[in-house]
């Protein structure tokens, strides 16, 4: 198995390219490679500021839309249940194992952010997915040290994909 990337558009604003597609499959295997991942499934959907406003009041209790929001599978917060499936494969492998987790982008905030910057909407939703995908693995911004961490990290993936502003 490797990094692979399962993506939907839930969204009627805007049609996505399939170069944007190629780009973030590019994104995910250079963030993977940076992270020492190897293998691993990430879903990534595009939807509308009403869709992730919705998501951000509901699990996070925040009621405003935002820009990106990433839900990990192997994350267990302490706060969090832990679920347990107990489901029989004949292989015997655990069918979420491989999955890193979920990455939701607003198409719309996303469209007003690369405006506010004065960049592509293709290097913003770039940004964002991996922002995201950092996410996923374990990384925050929640203080200054943090959020350079994940800043550098950030703009090292997208410099060696070619996505400056």
């Amino acid at each position: 198995m490797a990094l692979i990337l399962d993506w939907s558009n839930e969204q009627e604003g805007m049609e996505i390219p399939g170069a944007w597609i190629e780009r973030i499959e590019q994104l995910l295997q250079l963030a993977g490679a940076a992270e020492g991942l190897e293998e691993g499934e990430v879903t990534l959907t595009f939807i509308d500021d009403a869709g992730i406003h919705a998501l951000n009041r509901d699990y996070r209790g925040i009621d405003r839309p935002t820009d990106v929001l990433s839900f990990a599978m192997q994350d267990e917060g302490e706060d969090e249940p832990e679920i347990v499936f107990e489901v029989e494969h004949e292989d015997d492998t655990d069918p979420i194992s491989g999955m890193l987790g979920d990455i939701i982008i607003s198409v719309e905030t996303a469209k007003r952010q690369s405006e506010e910057y004065g960049h592509s909407l293709e290097r913003e939703i770039g940004f964002l997915f991996v922002h995201g995908f950092l996410h996923l693995n374990g990384y925050d911004h929640q203080d200054a040290e943090s959020e350079a961490v994940m800043t550098a990290k950030q703009e090292a993936v997208l410099q060696q994909a070619g996505l400056t502003r």
